[in-house]
C-alpha cells in the first residue's frame, strides 16, 4: 500500500443508491459505528441513539450550507458552430458574482467556446488551469438572477452509484440554510430536527459554521484537497462557543471533514473567514476538534488520511473491514461513523 492511501475491497452491493426514505428507513434510523479514538474500539447501533455517545456540555458543530442543483446540461458552440447538442457541466467553485470553475464532461473545450443551457442562459469559457480538467466560465447572468436559473435549470450531481436521478430535497441537510455547496455536506444528512430537539433535551450543544462544497472528483480522480480551496465562514459567537467548551473541559465534535477543515484552518491561520486547502494526515496535530461524525468514505479516499489524524491506520482499517463485514452502507445516502 502506497504511504498516505488506505486501500480496501468495497463489494459494489455496498454503494447505499437509494436515499434512506426510499429503503423504508427515516433519516436518523440509518446505522451508526463508534469508534473509540483511546483504543480503537468499535460499536453498532442506529443514529438517533447519538446522544447516548455523548455528554451534556459537548458541543456539535454542523455544516449549514446548501446544496445547490450543480450539474447543468447544454449546448456547446464555437464561433457560432454547434459542437455537440448535450454536454455536461458540473460547478465545481464559485469565483465571482457570475464567475464559477467548472467541470465540462466533453472533448477539451476551448477558451471562447460558448454553453447555452437556455434561451436566457449562457456561458463563456474564458480560462483554463494547467494540468486540471476545470475550467473557468462566465455567465450571462450574476447574483440572485443566475442562481435562480441555476435552480430552475440544473440536477444535482449524481455519480455512477447512483442508478436514477433524485430530486434536490434528496440531497439536502433538514437545517442547510445557506445556498452554495455542489455536492451535498452529507455528514449532515442523518440528523432530523426531531434528533436535534433531543441533543439539546440531553444538554448537547449544537451551532452552525458554513462551508461551501466543491467536487470530489474530476473524471475519473479523487480531488486533491490541496489543489482545491473551498470557502468557509465560521461566526464569532460560534468560535466564542467552541472555546468555552473547551475551556470547561468539553468536547467539540465536528460534523463533516468540511467542519474539521474549516475549525483548524481557523486554528491555524486564526481567520474566521476565508478559503481553505488545509490538507489534514496522521501527521497532523488538531487544534479544535476532538470527534468527528462522517459517512464511510471509499478507498484510497484523502477524507480517510483525514480520519488518521483521528485514530491510527490499523484501528480505521479493522473498524472498515467490520463496516464491510456487517453490511454497512456507503456514500451520501449511507450509514454513518462517530470517531470520539
Amino acid at each position: 500500500m502506497e504511504a498516505g492511501v488506505m486501500d480496501f475491497y468495497l463489494p459494489e452491493y455496498l454503494n447505499a443508491n437509494l436515499p434512506p426514505e426510499k429503503r423504508g428507513l427515516r433519516r436518523e434510523q440509518v446505522r451508526l459505528m463508534t469508534l473509540s479514538r483511546k483504543t480503537g474500539e468499535i460499536k453498532h447501533d442506529r443514529f438517533y441513539h447519538l446522544p447516548h455517545f455523548l455528554q451534556p456540555g459537548d458541543l456539535i458543530i454542523l455544516n449549514n450550507s446548501r446544496t445547490i442543483p450543480a450539474s447543468l446540461k447544454g449546448r456547446w458552440l464555437r464561433s457560432g458552430v454547434q459542437i455537440s447538442p448535450r454536454v455536461e457541466i458540473r460547478l465545481s467553485r464559485r469565483i465571482f458574482d457570475d464567475t464559477w470553475e467548472a467541470l465540462i464532461i466533453a472533448n477539451p473545450v476551448r477558451v471562447g467556446d460558448v454553453l447555452r443551457f437556455s434561451e436566457k442562459l449562457a456561458a463563456t469559457v474564458i480560462s483554463e488551469k494547467e494540468a486540471s480538467p476545470l475550467k473557468t466560465i462566465k455567465f450571462n447572468k450574476n447574483g440572485s438572477e443566475l442562481l435562480n436559473l441555476i435552480y430552475v435549470l440544473g440536477a444535482p450531481i449524481r455519480y455512477e452509484y447512483i442508478e436514477q436521478p433524485w430530486d434536490l430535497n434528496y440531497y439536502q441537510n433538514v437545517f442547510a440554510t445557506h445556498p452554495g455547496s455542489v455536492e451535498m455536506p452529507s455528514a449532515g444528512r442523518a440528523f432530523s430536527w426531531e434528533l436535534l430537539f433531543e441533543l439539546k433535551k440531553n444538554g448537547i450543544q449544537v451551532d452552525f459554521i458554513q462551508l461551501h462544497t466543491g467536487l470530489s472528483y474530476l473524471l475519473e480522480d479523487h480531488v486533491d484537497p490541496k489543489e482545491n480551496p473551498e470557502e468557509y465562514h465560521i461566526p464569532h459567537h460560534t468560535m466564542k462557543k467552541i472555546l468555552k467548551a473547551h475551556s470547561s473541559g468539553k468536547r467539540v465534535i465536528a460534523v463533516g471533514t468540511t467542519v474539521v477543515r474549516a475549525l483548524e484552518s481557523a486554528a491555524k491561520t486564526g481567520e474566521l473567514s476565508g478559503a481553505t486547502n488545509l490538507y489534514i494526515s496522521q501527521e497532523s496535530s488538531l487544534k479544535i476538534v476532538d470527534g468527528i461524525i462522517t459517512g464511510l468514505h471509499e478507498p484510497k479516499a484523502s477524507h480517510l488520511d483525514m480520519l488518521t489524524a483521528f485514530l491510527p491506520k490499523h484501528h480505521l482499517l479493522h473498524a472498515y473491514q467490520q463496516a464491510i463485514h456487517e453490511g454497512y452502507l456507503w456514500h451520501e445516502f449511507g450509514d454513518m461513523n462517530l470517531i470520539i
